[in-house]
């Protein structure tokens, strides 16, 4: 992905008189963005992101981006300012993932300078691993994915709907662009999931966020899946870390999962709950699914407000998505340690909140027509009985119901109305490109009490109706392809139950709320879709403008539509019952339980089923085949369903190559064949996408806006699809991978050839039974339609033969049984072409107008007057009265001629037709009164049904039949001696209910069954053919009941007789089969009855009685079949013993053969032909060779008891040859078998049919060779070719053998059976002791076929010998693949013998085998070890394997071992071949469960081998030598077994919590080791670091099982997962898989060799394993030569350090020389955890690996100390020197602005810790002085960087949890207040790892220091400064807070900043605050000012220093003026006295 962000541009030049208005493009590879324009703006800033998609291949070193600025017209072209161009060789190579590129000169056309420039940043994503990802499907398909590209030629600028410039209406975001591209390629990644509901895990990995708004905050996460919620824990701050992980366990239907969403948000725990909300996301599950491995990781989510959308990002939020199904494995998380500078911009997930638009989708709902009547006539009856009017099919309220993305509006109701005119928009308001697909449009009927039915529903889907461009690859400048959701004006279809109302609870119900296939019209709609981005509309309903309704109008013109069928046969119905015919329908036209439409002749006539002869019975048309003919109106919309059929033909064509492209590549065919069979299909697709182009819309009618858009993206799709092809034409290197582009193409093609807008309705067939609706069949009417544009765009079965299976409606079994197979020929075409039906038809059309007269016997006379109930003339039914001379013809129709008799032949029904052998029964019956004789009964003979029948001496023999014996009583029943049954009459009924054996005294009726075999006659040669019994000479058929059963010939028990009248019409003005199309309307009806009741029930007047149409063929033809059945392969079980008896039965049109049935088998070989040998068939032969006749094939097991159950079907179409001679043979191929719709095996079969020449058979192909008698075997030159060749079995040894019926297995022995070979084993004596078999190897010569394909499979069975003889087959295995077995015996190698450890046993047991491993070291090394042992442990060695060096950076200079760290189990490493090189485990399976499940349980293993190699056929040449020899002793080895347990990843949470408390539990054998006190709490990843060493035997013990528990205190404990090793296998493997070799050989440290054996000894065994001679080595061991081959120690360690633990130059060479032979490295490995809740879905991974050492051969070497690190301690000292320019944020009593400044602080996740310094009060200025010390204690794990928290979660939890969390510091600054709350003025945080450096001084510190944390820009390394590393720092840090969204500065903290580990915390004491130890350094109290003080507690201070600072002049003023008024007042008080003293004088 590349990403350009075009910031601004400045200084651009003024060309003209007024302003430009700037837009910006930028060019990259001819795909072109744009900005949007900026009005009138010399330095415009545009802040947009243009992305251009990579399509999975990284940038080359010459790429380079164009960058243009134009002027923006809204008329005409943009004006030209400037552009540049941009080198991305940086990024390329890259060195850097973003690209600043500030300032850049824009420069004019001619090169100059303009003087502007412009500013952009260039991000770049590389594809992963810079190669296409093979997971991933749109990887490399070129037509699938390219870039979601805006639109838009200069000139195309306007757009109509006001949106900005982009393809219809501003779809361009590329994030909208690539979300509707993965909608449409999604069906490539899915389609592999089957469709039944499933276990899938969701797991949703919460990061870290930030920049979160707000100040204060306290955060947390919830996120919500499938309805179950989790939240993270809260945590504090704008940047919280969270890394929890939480897991959704479900079990749905994919493609309901994929439409849940994953609803993510974050939510400030702090505030009120209104506001609390601060930021959601929302994706589906589907998004992520279809991410290459299921997953999103580490990507950024851009957090938005939900509610607002205009406002910009609220957050960010990193997490990792994944869903997990059945199977897949989750990929593992690299989590990197610059976390905190990855790059936002670029790893941002693309469909974010923020790309998301307001969306308005319109829906205009005009009207609907045809819907069926909901409601009951009770109430209507009610009405009318009150005097209301009549309005029967109007009995429904329809109204309309819209729902999107959860969003539902309805229409009005409209009452009474089946064609209900609504006239009303929906507006829809939603974010897109949305999440959801489709609009579910549903008509319901409104009910006033009860609940609203659905009527029916459909849905329009946004992928067919709306595109992003982005699937296409666009290098042209046209305007692009994308568009948005669009559709109509258009009529929508609704299907659902059948249309007949009923007042009884529909049960096909769930089809009209869109579930299942509806099986029935219900109707149609037209609306009209429209979408419109952005704005709101006022009202969600309103009604439509009246110009649209005109507009609508003609959408609605209709033309006439002509529809016939041609029923060619009708076969394979299973119960015969009623006489059936079949009714097919278009829309409401034809159904002919509907009185809305004209009658028309779309019934078959009714006719009874015959019987084939072996199973099924069929329809006896013979050569006259029943036509219906249906006319109907509908638009016309040829020009899209054209192109669809054009579409469909390029798609057959092409999946018929590329069907024969498989079978070539399975066959192996030469290579120069192989290309010729894919340059055919090449070449075929190239030309026919050249040559038959879609047809032009100029001048089609109903053409929509969608027509357009989709002709644009199909041909789009098509050229790019024929580019691609000529590419790979090309270029393709190996053909066999060129498969899966050309099958993404055929799925291409289908999904192109979708039409949304398909108005035209499905033609359906129904099988009537009676008057009973059977079956169904839904055919698309594109298929049969005729299009005069070309011969492709006809419909694919247009005017052809089709096999149609019909269905049962919502079958519950899927189609288990087939009610019918029809053949039927159907032609739809507008009647203005009818003409052109003439050229399809065949045989001759004849209409005839038809009644029946009916008579009765009475009293021995035949009359009209017994017939109660019935009319003298009537139809077929006997329902509806009739009269000749009342028929009329059709208009445009004549009578040819007069009313004849004319017998009806399909519906007499003679019991024995289609039967060789027949049994004739009748019963005798007597009665008595009690106490009384036996007498004949008044009925003496009767049938089973008591029904009255002939006496036998009555019974002729039809012609063609001979009897075999007389009459005779059946005593083969619940009777006495002479055949009599007893009953007892109870009234009202006249004859005994039940009957019994023995008669008893109260008996009155007795009855015995007579019966007489007769078979029919052989013809003898030259005899003529008998001919069929002409019956009644008057054409009479008789019955001995009013009803369906008639016969030919008069019998006396018959009393009802009638006869058919038919007469013939033709057209007057016509020629041609094309006539029957006039024919509409009804024939005649009885006008007196019309006149007594006017109030007729309409559909008794004309429904039933339309003209009878049949196409009559003047020949037949006789074929020969041939149907070759070789074999079959895994079928399913059907009984419990593990096996079916399968046979097949094979049917064809109307007649059907059966294999033979094979005993207990999967795998059947039939090796049989099934010879039909006349099989009639009419038409012209060459229309069977274009459309020929399916052959069935149905697979069933025979049971003993019960009924045969189905195993599968499949369908095969023969090779017709219509010259006999033709030398091409039919090949066989495997079929896939189906039950159910789920696979059922796969049968081999070929069948050819060929044309009989009428003069000779013998032309005929030769009879193959017999079997036996009639069991013909598959020919030479069709059966494969064998060739004898030679198995060999290894059959080591049974495991786990479950019991069988309750006993457990004690004596088993081993069934081989391959090709019809058989081969037993010997017996196991006794199970317990040693389960491997006493002789281990079985020999048989089979003949095989040389063709892979053909290949049997080799079945394997235990049989257990039992008591009494008794040997029940216990389990059994087939293998179906030889392929790997194969081997060439002449080779030698070493896989016969066996391995090292094995041969070593048998060698003489060596006494010198004690190893010294050095005891006796010097004591310095000792001490050096343990010195070293701090610095360096086993976690060193693992961190070194995995690349983690920040871990393990001691260990690594040291040059130490590493060992291999295996993502996945060591059995699917692929160089170790799953350990089985000596033997497989074969899983033995047994049948059906009890509980009736398919899948079968697995009861056993067994382990062997096999090797299949060819023989000479000549007997003279001698045998190679055996493979399997020189085998290893089978008897029982004691072993140690050690089990390291390293850690676990990503563990099922068991705990509410979202953690679990994981411990050990392992079981080898009957040893168990619970390590349940040893358990984790609270944790998913937890880092185990355990040992467990064992013993047990093997083989018996196997199986070592490893399971983590989760420990729970009161409740049981909850198993996690588990694991199962085999261990045998690691034991019995030649790659030495007991023990992993180092890479170095070690004496000692802590590398120390831990095998039994020196590398000399192992490479020793190692030759003589491999039948090579001994290593020899020379010079001191430092050179050897082995298998030819010299090696010097200098050649491996010629680099490397040589240290002091290293052994002698000897091993250590063998060592070197043994790690060249591809054995087992020492290792790790990754075993994956599964449950029995979820067995296929993974619980987590364990690392571990496992030891098994022989404790034969000696003791093994020490085991590894895997212990985990231990955190270190350290303490944080951060001294509170001073604060400055703080926000001053009260106002005081006398007005002055000040503050009472404290600091706060604390480590995030040590909240508890939080410590505050002491008030500094009253500042005035914003300084603050502290000089207080904080101290944080915490644990840090120096190799994670990660500080480990341990704390409890609740008051209440019993463990405490750890977390690892970045060591951060977080310092706020506050205002004191007394008497409310403190005001926050600031904060600043630092992360010690990276820290910000501080200003020197209190000027220079400014926010823009912090800006460097900010997201888009990664930071360089070289300014990272970790507080670890550098100890201590000192300086001024800027606290921001926010205001009105932005951040502004509180103020700035001066701080010193200290680590000090544990160690140096004594020797260096410090307290908190200025306590005691108050040192390191030394805090002295600040020196505040004196204005510094509380006022509370400083009275004095209060008076010095508020009153008098501020009111001393008011004070002077006051005093002066006090005095003065006390001078005035003294003056007043004494001058009167002084005045009157002067006046008076009394002292003068």
């Amino acid at each position: 992905m590349l990403r350009v962000v075009v910031e601004s541009a400045k200084a651009l030049p003024k060309k003209r008189v007024e302003t430009p208005d700037p837009v910006t493009s930028v060019i990259f590879k001819d795909e072109k963005k744009k900005t949007k324009s900026i009005d009138s703006d010399l330095n415009p800033v545009w802040n947009e992101v243009l992305e251009f998609d990579l399509k999975g291949t990284p940038l080359d070193a010459g790429s380079f981006i164009d960058v243009i600025v134009k002027d923006y017209e809204t008329i005409g072209r943009d004006k030209f300012i400037g552009s540049t161009k941009i080198s991305l060789r940086d990024l390329a190579s890259g060195q850097v993932r973003s690209l600043p590129s500030k300032n850049v000169p824009l420069v004019d056309e001619s090169g100059q300078n303009i003087g502007g420039t412009i500013n952009l940043v260039i991000g770049y994503d590389p594809p992963p691993n810079a190669t296409p990802n093979p997971n991933d499907p749109d990887a490399g398909d070129s037509t699938m994915d390219a870039g979601g590209g805006d639109g838009g030629e200069e000139g195309d600028e306007t757009q109509t709907d006001g949106g900005p410039s982009g393809s219809a209406g501003g779809l361009s975001p590329a994030a909208q662009g690539g979300h509707l591209r993965r909608r449409l390629a999604k069906s490539q990644n899915r389609h592999r999931l089957v469709n039944k509901p499933q276990d899938f895990q969701i797991r949703v990995r919460i990061i870290q966020a930030r920049q979160l708004a707000g100040n204060n905050i306290k955060p947390v996460v919830k996120v919500n899946v499938c309805g179950q919620t989790h939240r993270t824990r809260i945590r504090r701050g704008n940047n919280p870390f969270f890394d929890e992980m939480f897991f959704y366990n479900v079990n749905m239907l994919p493609s309901d999962l994929f439409d849940k969403n994953i609803s993510i948000r974050v939510y400030d725990s702090y505030s009120l709950r209104a506001d609390s909300l601060m930021g959601e996301f929302k994706l589906d599950v589907g998004y992520v699914y279809d991410e290459s491995a299921h997953c999103v990781m580490r990507k950024w989510l851009l957090l938005n407000d939900p509610d607002d959308s205009s406002t910009g990002a609220k957050g960010y939020l990193k997490v990792s998505l994944f869903v997990v199904g059945a199977g897949d494995e989750p990929p593992v998380e690299k989590r990197e340690y610059n976390d905190d500078q990855d790059d936002i911009e670029s790893n941002l997930l693309l469909p974010a909140g923020l790309t998301l638009r307001w969306a308005t989708l319109s829906l205009k709902v005009f009207r609907a027509e045809d819907i069926p009547q909901m409601d009951d006539a009770f109430v209507q009856t009610m009405r009318e009985f009150f005097g209301g009017d009549e309005n029967k099919k109007n009995l429904v309220d329809p109204f309309l119901e819209a729902r999107f993305a959860g969003k539902k509006l309805c229409t009005q109701i409209i009452e009474k109305n089946a064609n209900p005119e609504w006239n009303q928009v929906l507006h829809l308001q939603v974010k897109f490109p949305s999440m959801c697909e489709s609009v579910k449009l549903t008509v319901f009927d409104w009910d006033r009490l009860t609940g609203n039915d659905a009527i029916g529903t459909t849905y329009l889907n946004l992928a067919t109706i709306a595109s992003s461009g982005g699937e296409i690859e666009a290098k042209s400048g046209e305007s692009e392809v994308g568009f948005l959701p669009v559709f109509g004006p258009c009529f929508v279809n609704l299907y659902g139950s059948p249309r007949e109302f009923s007042g009884l609870p529909d049960p096909y119900e769930d089809l009209n709320i869109g579930k299942g296939e509806g099986v029935a019209f219900r109707g149609r709609i037209l609306v009209e879709l429209s979408t419109k981005l952005e704005g709101k509309e006022d009202k969600a309903v309103d009604s439509i403008h009246s110009d649209d309704i005109l507009v609508s109008q003609k959408y609605q013109r209709r033309r006439k539509y002509c529809l016939c069928a041609v029923f060619h046969s009708a076969s394979m119905i299973r119960e015969p019952g009623e006489p059936i015919q079949f009714e097919v329908s278009i829309g409401n036209y034809g159904n002919k339980l509907d009185t809305t439409c004209k009658p028309l002749a779309s019934t078959t006539q009714f006719s009874c089923a015959v019987f084939d002869g072996n199973h099924y019975y069929y329809l006896p048309w013979a050569n006259t085949k029943p036509v219906v003919v249906v006319t109907s109106f509908w638009e016309d919309i040829s020009h899209r369903l054209d192109t669809v059929n054009i579409i469909l033909y390029i798609a057959h064509r092409l999946q018929s190559n590329l069907e024969a492209f498989k079978i070539a590549i399975l066959a192996k065919i030469p290579d120069n064949q192989l290309v010729e069979v894919w340059l055919k299909l090449l070449t075929q697709l190239i030309e026919d996408l050249e040559s038959f182009p879609t047809p032009e819309l100029e001048g089609s009618a109903n053409l929509t806006s969608l027509d357009i858009q989709v002709k644009k993206l199909r041909d789009s799709a098509l050229t790019a699809m024929k580019n691609g092809a000529r590419r790979m034409k090309e270029e393709a290197m190996e053909i066999r991978e060129t498969l899966s582009d050309i099958e993404s193409w055929a799925d291409k093609l289908k999904m192109l050839a979708e039409e949304p807008q398909n108005s035209m309705p499905d033609i359906i067939i129904w099988m009537l039974r009676g008057e009973k609706r059977v079956a169904y069949s839904r055919i698309p009417a594109h298929q049969i339609l005729y299009s005069t544009y070309s011969e492709q765009a006809c419909g694919r079965h247009c005017g052809k033969t089709q096999t149609i299976f019909l269905k049962y409606p919502m079958d519950k079994d899927k189609g288990l049984k087939v009610p019918v197979v029809i053949r039927a020929n159907m032609w739809l075409g507008l009647s203005a072409h009818e003409k052109k039906f003439n050229s399809f038809s065949e045989g001759t059309f004849s209409v005839f107008a038809e009644l029946y007269e009916n008579q009765a016997q009475v009293f021995g006379n035949w009359g009209t007057t017994g017939l109660v109930g019935r009319h003298k003339y009537s139809d077929v039914t006997g329902k509806l009265k009739l009269k000749q001379e009342y028929f009329m013809p059709p208009s445009g129709w004549e009578w040819e001629a007069d009313w004849l008799i004319d017998p009806e032949k399909a519906l007499l029904t003679e019991a024995d037709a289609g039967h060789t052998e027949f049994m004739d029964e009748v019963f005798q019956n007597e009665a008595r009164y009690p106490g009384r004789e036996w007498k004949p009964a008044s009925e003496p003979y009767t049938d089973v049904n008591g029904e009255k029948s002939r006496n036998p001496a009555e019974f002729e023999l039809p012609s063609g039949w001979m009897w075999e014996d007389a009459w005779t009583v059946d005593e083969n029943r619940a009777v006495d001696d002479e055949g009599w049954e007893y009953g007892v009459t109870i009234p009202p009924h006249d004859k005994p209910l039940s009957w019994v054996p023995t008669e008893k005294v109260y008996h009155v009726h007795r009855r015995r069954r007579l019966v007489r075999e007769r078979k029919r006659a052989a013809l003898t040669a030259g005899a003529p053919a008998e001919k069929p019994d002409q019956g009644d000479p008057e054409g009479w058929e008789f019955s001995s009941l009013i009803g369906w059963k008639f016969h030919r010939n008069e019998r006396s028990s018959d009393t009802f007789r009638r006869r058919r009248w038919r007469r013939k019409m033709g057209p007057e003005d016509r020629l041609g089969a094309s006539a029957i199309f006039q024919l509409e309307g009804a024939l005649g009806v009885d006008t007196e009855e019309k006149e007594k009741d006017s109030k007729v029930d309409a559909s008794k007047l004309f429904g039933a009685n339309t003209p009878t149409v049949s196409c009559s063929f003047d020949r037949s033809y006789m074929y020969h079949l041939r149907v070759y059945i070789y074999q079959a392969r895994n079928m399913t079980s059907m009984d419990k013993d593990s096996f079916s008896d399968p046979y097949a039965h094979v049917s064809f049109l109307h007649v059907s053969k059966t294999t033979e049935k094979l005993r207990s088998t999967l795998n059947p070989t039939w090796d049989q032909t099934l010879i039909f040998s006349d099989v009639e068939i009419y038409g012209d032969p060459q229309n069977v060779v274009q459309c020929p006749p399916d052959v069935v094939v149905e697979f069933y097991d025979q049971d003993q008891v019960g009924k045969d159950e189905m195993l599968g079907r499949t369908v095969c179409v023969p090779m017709v040859k219509l010259v006999p001679g033709m030398d091409q043979k039919p090949r066989l191929l495997w079929h896939p078998i189906t039950n159910k719709g789920q696979r059922a095996g796969e049968a081999l079969l070929a069948a050819e049919l060929i044309l009989k020449d009428k003069s000779s058979e013998a032309d005929l192909p030769l009879a193959p060779p017999k079997r036996a008698e009639n069991i013909y075997m598959v020919p030479q030159g069709i059966r494969p070719v064998v060739q004898l060749t030679a198995l060999e079995i290894l059959a080591w040894g049974l495991r786990n053998m479950k019991s069988y019926q309750m006993a457990s297995v004690t004596s088993p022995s081993l069934v081989v059976e391959c090709g019809g070979q058989r081969v037993e084993s010997a017996v196991i004596k006794n199970m317990k002791k040693s389960p491997n078999f006493p002789s281990s190897v079985l020999f048989i010569k089979v003949l095989l076929p040389k063709d892979e394909m053909y290949t049997p499979p080799i079945v394997l069975k235990v049989i257990d010998h039992r008591p009494f003889g008794r040997k029940p087959v216990v389990g059994q295995c087939t293998i179906g693949s030889l392929e790997e077995f194969r081997c060439d015996p002449n080779i030698i190698t070493a896989e016969g013998a066996m391995s090292s450890k094995m041969s070593l046993m048998k060698a003489s047991t060596r006494k010198h085998l004690s190893i010294n491993m050095g005891e006796n070291r010097p004591l310095l090394e000792a001490q050096l070890e343990e010195k070293e042992k701090e610095t360096v442990d086993w976690w060193s060695k693992f961190y070194a394997s995995t690349g983690d060096e920040e871990r393990c950076e001691p260990y690594i200079k040291k040059g130490y071992d590493t060992l291999k760290v295996y993502e996945c189990e060591l059995e699917e490493v692929p160089e170790f071949r799953g350990l089985t090189d000596f033997c497989s485990t074969f899983k033995l399976l047994r049948g059906k469960n009890e509980n009736g499940d398919d899948d079968p349980t697995v009861v056993g293993e067994l382990k062997g081998s096999f090797k299949m190699y060819p023989l000479s056929d000549d007997p003279g040449v001698t045998a190679p030598i055996r493979q399997f020899r020189e085998l290893p002793d089978s008897g029982p080895q004691e072993c140690l077994v050690r089990l390291y347990v390293v850690q676990a990843i990503d563990l099922q949470p068991k705990d509410n919590n979202g953690r679990c408390d994981p411990y050990m539990k392992i079981t080898l054998g009957k040893n168990t080791i619970d390590d349940r006190d040893h358990y984790l709490p609270n944790t998913i990843d937890p880092v185990f670091g355990r040992m467990f060493e064992m013993t047990c035997f093997l083989p018996q013990d196997k199986d070592l099982k490893i399971c983590v528990y989760d420990y729970d205190l009161l409740s049981r404990d909850e198993k996690v997962g588990e694991t199962v090793i085999d261990l045998e296998n690691r034991f019995l493997s030649r790659y030495n898989s007991y023990c992993g070799l180092p890479q170095t050989y070690c004496t000692s440290g802590i590398n120390q060799w831990r095998d039994q054996l020196k590398p000399s000894q192992i490479l020793e065994n190692l030759a003589r394993l491999k039948g090579l001679s001994k290593p020899r080595t020379e010079d001191n061991g430092n050179s050897l030569t082995f298998n030819g081959k010299d090696y010097t120690l200098a050649q491996f360690e010629n680099n490397k350090e040589v240290h002091q633990y290293l052994g002698p130059p000897r091993e250590r060479l063998c060592l070197h020389v043994l790690r060249t032979l591809g054995v087992v490295p020492e290792h790790v490995e990754t075993r994956t955890l599964y449950s029995t809740f979820q067995p296929t879905i993974s619980q987590g991974k364990l690392q571990m690996w496992v030891d098994v050492f022989p404790k034969s051969i000696g003791i093994p070497g020490p085991p590894f100390d895997i212990t985990p690190r231990k955190p270190k301690r350290y303490f944080l000292r951060a001294v509170i020197w001073n604060t400055t320019d703080v926000t001053l944020d009260e106002t005081s009593i006398t007005g002055e602005h000040m503050s009472d400044i404290y600091v706060k602080g604390w480590m995030p996740g040590m909240e508890d810790d939080k410590q505050k310094t002491d008030v500094h009060y009253r500042s005035l200025d914003g300084d603050g002085n502290f000089n207080w010390r904080f101290i944080f204690a915490f644990e840090y794990l120096p190799a994670e960087q990660l500080c480990l928290v341990s704390q409890k979660e609740n008051f209440w939890s019993l463990d405490k949890t750890e977390f690892r969390i970045p060591p951060k510091i977080i310092v706020q600054i506050w205002d004191n207040d007394k008497f409310s709350l403190d005001d926050y003025l600031g904060t600043v945080e630092l992360d010690l790892r990276d820290l910000v450096p501080p200003a020197k001084t209190p000027q220079k510190c400014s926010l823009e220091m912090m800006d460097d944390q900010d997201i888009g820009h990664p930071r360089k390394p070289e300014n990272a400064k970790s507080l670890f590393a550098q100890k201590s720092v000192q300086g001024w840090w800027p606290c921001s807070i926010e205001q009105d969204g932005k951040k502004v500065l509180g103020g700035k903290v001066e701080m010193t900043l200290e680590i000090v580990p544990e160690a140096d915390a004594d020797e260096k004491p410090a307290a908190k605050g200025r306590d005691e130890p108050n040192m390191n350094p030394k805090l002295d109290p600040p020196k505040r000012p004196e204005t510094s003080f509380f006022w509370f507690t400083n009275p004095c201070k209060t008076m010095k220093f508020i009153i008098w600072r501020r009111f001393r002049c008011l004070f002077i003023g006051l005093l002066i003026l006090i005095i003065v008024i006390l001078f005035l007042a003294i003056l007043l008080y004494s001058l009167p006295n002084y005045i009157s003293m002067k006046i008076v004088k009394p002292y003068a």
